[in-house]
């Protein structure tokens, strides 16, 4: 089974650069999540809310450990995410088109995490979510 079958069976998941901009791919991921019916924290520092979910500032602020992280930010963030994941204890990311710059995949792949680079929306609508 790849890592993409089985990060799609994790229950809670953190959206790393989730936005209340309904034009972003934060906001369409987030969404997308929500909807496919999985426990789904938005990340960001600067809202407080996204469609009716409590919005944090960092992963560090979450109420539980997620099980996987989808990422949704610029590579420089995305190293220091990465950081913040291996820290934590959090073992799965995923990273969206644009955050997966081959630097932030090195960072990863260094800490020990498991690293999926793909669309989570592609994947969800493949299973039928």
């Amino acid at each position: 089974m790849s890592d993409i079958d089985n990060m799609l069976k994790l229950k809670t998941w953190a959206v790393v650069g989730a936005t209340n901009n309904k034009e972003k791919f934060g906001y369409k991921i987030f969404k997308v999540m929500l909807e496919a019916g999985i426990e789904v924290y938005p990340i960001n520092t600067g809202i407080s809310e996204i469609l009716g979910q409590k919005c944090y500032p960092t992963l560090k602020d979450l109420p539980i450990k997620p099980d996987a992280v989808d990422i949704v930010v610029p590579p420089k963030v995305g190293e220091q995410i990465m950081r913040e994941c291996a820290e934590l204890g959090i073992q799965n990311v995923w990273l969206q088109p644009g955050a997966d710059a081959p630097q932030v995949i090195q960072v990863a792949k260094e800490l020990g995490l498991t690293v999926v680079d793909a669309c989570i929306m592609v994947e969800l609508r493949k299973k039928g979510a």
